[in-house]
């Protein structure tokens, strides 16, 4: 096999298309995302997610539908067990308590308003 001459370095963003720009960031924002500054963009919002190398949760509102196994984000926090209970005191209702997974992070699932499949995650140890 030939040795690749480029590599991905990392996730720059990741784009979720939903239904009511307004209610998606309202959603985001209550469990403390915080928006990318700079120009406004009708039908458009960007949150910033880390600190020392940034990636963006992108919001694009426009027609959405089901797409079965389209799979999930997973969002690493720094206290899982913390982030449920604000998740939980914001209103939310995740899929189940956090949890150790074999695989070896602590973890629960919430689906937002368009029903996209969000993991928050730690890796254990």
């Amino acid at each position: 096999m030939q040795e690749r001459v480029t590599q991905i370095e990392s996730l720059s963003a990741v784009t979720l298309t939903v239904s009511e720009i307004g209610r998606s960031v309202r959603f985001y924002e209550s469990l403390g995302f915080l928006q990318r500054s700079g120009p406004a963009v009708p039908g458009f919002a960007s949150f910033v997610l880390g600190e020392v190398s940034p990636g963006y949760l992108n919001l694009l509102e426009g027609p959405h539908g089901p797409i079965a196994g389209w799979g999930r984000v997973i969002l690493y926090v720094r206290d899982v067990d913390a982030f449920y209970r604000e998740a939980l005191a914001a209103g939310h209702t995740p899929e189940f308590a956090p949890r150790d997974a074999p695989w070896g992070e602590r973890y629960f699932h919430l689906l937002d308003s368009d029903g996209h499949e969000l993991s928050f995650a730690k890796p254990l140890g």
